[in-house]
């Protein structure tokens, strides 16, 4: 694939992309919430000034590329053949202006766990991710290449990754550079909203939508830090983990908020048995233990049409 030096896409940043996961459910290659994948494309698409690429041939060639790459998905345990669609500007000529011509692709390559060990943060206060207004919930390039640094200078200094906070107060939580948080605090369950300045994440809704299901009190508000770190001393905070697609359940084991070190319980059904709970679940609805009662999983086979077998002897309640 040849690009010219003079491509948009390579100067003013217009590129966008999505990111999910296929395993195989009873042998067979399943994706999960494609169609929401599809959907969060088009609205990086149109923050970018970028056209619509079309639903149902984004599924289409996802379900065509995963099936002739079936062999490549992996047998086990949080492990998948990951997914990256993407579309990229290819006007060739110098000037700031939005590109006529695009290139949409989808290549895809098997991973295991991101993290396979819980994670270390540091609150970052210094740089900032996104501010009202900008473009902190689109899925573009410009997003993750201004966070390079502040993860380089976290990871020298001993962190996995780092904590966002709002570009204006330096106060609320936003997430980590690679998913979604969520905490337990008090038996409830917190999320920081969606204000335009996080990404909306598909594994967070997804886990927004089985909590309330499974009858937590869910809250998706407002958080600060210095709430976090009253409800730590307080011996409120039971939890805190990342969502994501490249994650799915991220253990968090300690949180650095200037000179305050907030250790998290072990990492243990007994000690975390809400992130336990939504890891066992997914890793079960991907391999064919769990039911698929929201219809998020989609065949990848011809019909596109999905038809389970209910072998009840494979379902666990």
């Amino acid at each position: 694939m040849e690009i010219s030096p003079a491509n948009l896409a390579l100067h003013y940043g217009q590129s966008i992309f999505e990111g999910l996961k296929a395993t195989k459910r009873n042998g067979e290659p399943v994706l999960f919430r494609a169609g929401a994948h599809a959907r969060r494309l088009n609205l990086s698409a149109e923050r970018m000034c970028m056209p619509n690429f079309p639903e149902d041939l984004f599924l289409t060639g996802l379900k065509m590329l995963v099936d002739l790459d079936r062999d490549w998905i992996p047998a086990e345990d949080d492990h998948a053949l990951y997914i990256r669609p993407m579309m990229f500007a290819t006007d060739e000529l110098f000037g700031v202006q939005p590109s006529k011509t695009y290139r949409f692709l989808i290549f895809t390559g098997p991973v295991g766990p991101y993290y396979p060990k819980p994670v270390k943060l540091w609150v970052e206060e210094v740089f900032t991710r996104a501010s009202q207004g900008g473009a902190g919930e689109a899925k573009c390039a410009g997003n993750y290449g201004a966070s390079l640094l502040p993860a380089l200078r976290a990871k020298q200094n001993g962190y996995d990754q780092v904590m966002w906070m709002d570009a204006v107060e330096k106060k609320y939580v936003q997430e980590v550079g690679t998913m979604n948080l969520f905490f337990v605090i008090d038996g409830k369950v917190i999320t920081p909203t969606t204000t335009g300045t996080i990404l909306r994440g598909i594994t967070r809704d997804s886990f927004l939508l089985l909590l309330k299901d499974w009858g937590y009190t869910v809250e998706d508000r407002l958080l600060s830090i210095a709430e976090i770190t009253d409800a730590y001393w307080r011996g409120a905070l039971q939890e805190c983990f990342g969502a994501g697609t490249a994650a799915v359940v991220s253990h968090v084991s300690e949180i650095t908020w200037r000179d305050r070190k907030l250790e998290l319980p072990p990492v243990d059904a007994e000690h975390r048995p809400v992130a336990t709970r939504l890891k066992t679940f997914f890793n079960g609805l991907r391999m064919g233990h769990e039911e698929d009662e929201h219809h998020w999983l989609m065949s990848c086979n011809d019909s596109g049409v999905w038809e389970l077998v209910k072998d009840q002897s494979t379902v666990v309640a």
